[in-house]
């Protein structure tokens, strides 16, 4: 979420989104508000700090980690008041174990941790303990919810693909086995003991390593997708997953260029209704070859990706249009079948 008020983010999540509201991130507050922060302060046993390139695995605890557990705490502190009370979905997310190994410092190397595949199985082992503990402390606070876990893998395709880059830039980390990248995630996964959600917006989303470590639902940018996923998406729909689709962008579309005849004011050209998202995910259900009547059982609509880069305005806007076309669709889908 954009902005820096916890409170506020809160409030704004609970209001837009009554029915399944969140744990708000704000990263926008600095390290240790951001995904890697965040999830490195939960680590356990492996202490981590700030460097003028990002975080690094130290060798003693010290402030960053403390900064990094307080901004959460303060997070918890908004979302226990403002859902007092709340009974039903509660979702909380946290960076996965390859983004974290992506994006963490080896202790005495500048080179990511996920070049060290030891370090990596520490880290997912560690980020899996931290995990529980979350959650527990999340079920605690709101007594009433029922708790969906969801794993932030940005940098999982570049894992899996051998793209993650050197700290040099001239050179790769090499590619980590399927296996590998199963097992690691399923350490963390079967930590939660909740419903769990992988979520990646980037190119390329391995639905198969996902699905294959045990994640309850995958969470996808739709307009990433590429025909070959259809049939990988059909698959897991018909196994019962769920799909966390992504149709609504995080920031406005770009104005189209004119048309002739096409007199609109240009704001209007990407204009888009709930009805025009719902469509967009029907239409992705018949590319699926799926019977209509499966689709809103299944389908959780969400943004795109993350919102921190958003307006405050926008990110209602967003949250708002998520819950409009999640009201629409059900009728939409009846009506096809």
């Amino acid at each position: 979420m954009p902005g820096d008020n916890p409170m506020e983010a809160a409030r704004t999540i609970a209001g837009e989104l009554p029915d399944f509201p969140y744990l708000a991130e704000l990263p926008g507050r600095g390290p240790g508000a951001d995904l890697t922060g965040r999830a490195a302060g939960l680590l356990v046993d492996i202490p981590v700090e700030v460097t003028p390139r990002g975080w690094r695995i130290a060798e003693r605890p010290g402030r960053d980690v403390r900064r990094s557990r307080s901004l959460l705490s303060s997070d918890l502190d908004a979302m226990e008041e403002t859902l007092d009370g709340y009974q039903g979905p509660l979702k909380v997310q946290v960076a996965g174990p390859w983004t974290l190994a992506a994006t963490l410092e080896q202790p005495h190397s500048l080179n990511p941790a996920l070049a060290d595949p030891g370090l990596v199985a520490d880290l997912a082992a560690s980020l899996a303990e931290g995990v529980t503990g979350h959650v527990a402390e999340v079920a605690k606070r709101v007594p009433g919810a029922t708790l969906l876990v969801q794993l932030d893998e940005p940098a999982l395709p570049a894992a899996a693909l051998g793209m993650v880059p050197t700290p040099s830039g001239l050179s790769r980390v090499r590619a980590v086995e399927e296996e590998i990248l199963r097992d690691r995630l399923r350490t963390v996964l079967a930590a939660t003991r909740a419903y769990t959600i992988v979520h990646c917006c980037a190119p390329g989303y391995p639905f198969g390593i996902v699905t294959g470590a045990g994640a309850d639902a995958v969470s996808f940018d739709m307009s990433l997708l590429k025909p070959a996923d259809y049939d990988e998406l059909a698959a897991l729909a018909e196994a019962g997953k769920g799909l966390f689709a992504g149709a609504v962008p995080p920031l406005p579309s770009v104005p189209a260029a004119s048309e002739p005849g096409d007199r609109r004011p240009r704001q209007e050209r990407t204009r888009t209704t709930p009805t025009d998202t719902a469509k967009s995910i029907a239409e992705l259900w018949r590319k699926m070859s799926q019977p209509p009547a499966s689709c809103a059982p299944q389908v959780v609509v969400t943004p795109a990706c993350g919102l921190a880069g958003a307006s405050p305005e926008r990110a209602r806007a967003v949250l708002r249009r998520v819950r409009e076309t999640a009201a629409i669709l059900p009728e939409m889908m009846g009506e096809l079948g």
